[in-house]
C-alpha cells in the first residue's frame, strides 16, 4: 500500500506533532477510555511543546500562530488516532479574550495559560432548557458593590473538574428589558480556583465516550467584577469570534479522524483475504471507502477557506459552519465505512475501532448540531424564512 500524504503545508509542525502522539498509542486512550480518566499526560505533552498556546501572541508567551496553523495541529493528533477533546478548547476560547479582554486580564492570565500554570478548558454556554438557543439562558449574573453575584446552572460543560479557568455567559440584563435578545448577555473569566465549593459545584456526567464533560451549578456566586471580558450586555457578540474559531478547529479534528479510518480501513481492505483474496478487491468495500475519501479531501478545502478568512479578519460564520458541516459528516462516512470493513473484528476493542466510531458520532452533535448548521445557511446564506 502506498502510504498517504495528507499535509502539504506546516510539514515541520505535522512532523513534530505526530513524533509526539507516537508515544500515545491505542492502548493508552484505551485504558483511558474504560476508566473514564482525563489524559492529563498527554495534555502535559502538548503544553509543555507549546501547541495548546500556538494562537496566543508572543507577547504573551505564546507562538502567535494562524488559526491555519492550528488546524493542523489538531488535524494531526487526530489523524494519529490521539485525541485533543481534552485541552481544543484553550484554542478557541482565545478568541474571546484576545479580542475583548482587557490589558490587565491579557497579562494576568495569557501568559499563565502559555506556559501552563493555568489551564483554560471550560466553556460555560448551554444550559439544560435552552441548548443552542443561547440567547434564552437563565442564567443571572447581576452586579452588585464591586462583584457579581451569580445564579443558575450549565451543561455539557467540558473539562471544569480539568480547569483553572471558565469563560461565563450570563444574562446581565433580563431578557424582557433588552430591545433584541441577542443584547444583556455578558461574558466573565471565572477563576474557578476561588468558587469551587464556594457558590460553584462542578458534577461529571458519565457519557457514552471519555469525554470529561460536567454539569455546573451556580449558588449566589461571587466574582470581582474584574472579571467581566468586554463590555457588559456585549457578551453574545464577544463569543462569536470564539464559536467561528470553534467551528473551524472541530471540523479540522473531524478531518483528522476520518484520515485516521480511512488509513486503517484501506489497510485492513488490503491485508484481510476472504475467499483466495483481498476483500479491497470488491467493490462493494473499495467504493465506499473511496466516496468517504473524496468528502474529506472536500471538507479539507472549505476548513482551508474558513481558516483563510478568519486569519485574514473577514467574516468567516458561512464557510466555518459549512466546514464543520462536511467534515463532521465525512468524518462519519469514514468511521462507519471502515467499522464495515472491519467487519465482526471492528466490536474488538483491540483494533481501536469501535472507540474511535464512538468519538467521532460526537461532530454531528457538537458543538452544534448538524441541523442548526443548516437552519444557518438557511436563514443567513439562502434567505429562507427562519424556522425556530
Amino acid at each position: 500500500m502506498a502510504e498517504m500524504n495528507y499535509g502539504v503545508d506546516y510539514s515541520d509542525i505535522r512532523e513534530q506533532v505526530a513524533r509526539l502522539c507516537s508515544h500515545f498509542p491505542g492502548e493508552y486512550w484505551q485504558n483511558l477510555d474504560e476508566k473514564a480518566e482525563y489524559p492529563h499526560e498527554f495534555v502535559n505533552q502538548l503544553t509543555e511543546s507549546g501547541y495548546l498556546a500556538a494562537l496566543i501572541p508572543e507577547i504573551y508567551g505564546g507562538a502567535g500562530l494562524p488559526i491555519r496553523a492550528a488546524s493542523v495541529i489538531l488535524e494531526t493528533i487526530h489523524s494519529h488516532g490521539c485525541s485533543a477533546a481534552a485541552s481544543h478548547a484553550q484554542m478557541y476560547t482565545m478568541g474571546t479574550v484576545l479580542r475583548h479582554g482587557s490589558d490587565e486580564q491579557k497579562q494576568r492570565y495569557l501568559p499563565a495559560i502559555a506556559s501552563g500554570e493555568l489551564r483554560l478548558q471550560a466553556f460555560g454556554v448551554t444550559e439544560p432548557t435552552t441548548g443552542s438557543d443561547t440567547t434564552q439562558l437563565k442564567t443571572r449574573a447581576e452586579k452588585k458593590g464591586d462583584q457579581y453575584i451569580v445564579n443558575g446552572q450549565k451543561i455539557w460543560t467540558s473539562r471544569a473538574h480539568q480547569s483553572d479557568l471558565m469563560l461565563l455567559l450570563a444574562r446581565t440584563t433580563p431578557i424582557d428589558q433588552v430591545a433584541k435578545r441577542t443584547q444583556g448577555l455578558s461574558t466573565f473569566l471565572v477563576d474557578l480556583r476561588d468558587v469551587r465549593g464556594n457558590g460553584c459545584e462542578i458534577r461529571s456526567i458519565p457519557t457514552m465516550i471519555n469525554h470529561n464533560t460536567t454539569e455546573v451549578f451556580f449558588e449566589d456566586m461571587a466574582i470581582p467584577a474584574s472579571s467581566l471580558v468586554g463590555v457588559e450586555g456585549e457578551g453574545f457578540k464577544n463569543i462569536l469570534s470564539g464559536m467561528n474559531a470553534e467551528r473551524i478547529l472541530i471540523a479540522s479534528e473531524a478531518l483528522g479522524d476520518g484520515r485516521y479510518f480511512i488509513d486503517k480501513g484501506v489497510a485492513y481492505a488490503n491485508e484481510r483475504e476472504v475467499f483466495g483474496r483481498p476483500i479491497g478487491q470488491n467493490q462493494g468495500i473499495a467504493f465506499p471507502l473511496a466516496q468517504a475519501y473524496a468528502q474529506l479531501e472536500a471538507a479539507e478545502m472549505m476548513i482551508r477557506k474558513a481558516a483563510a478568512l478568519y486569519d485574514a479578519g473577514q467574516d468567516c460564520g458561512e464557510a466555518a459552519n459549512i466546514a464543520k458541516y462536511l467534515a463532521s459528516e465525512a468524518a462519519w462516512k469514514a468511521a462507519d465505512e471502515t467499522f464495515q470493513t472491519f467487519g465482526g473484528f471492528a466490536f474488538a476493542k483491540e483494533y481501536q475501532i469501535e472507540r474511535k466510531w464512538r468519538e467521532v458520532r460526537l461532530w454531528r452533535t457538537a458543538p452544534i448540531s448538524n441541523n442548526m448548521v443548516l437552519n444557518f445557511l438557511c436563514q443567513n446564506v439562502l434567505g429562507l424564512p427562519r424556522s425556530y
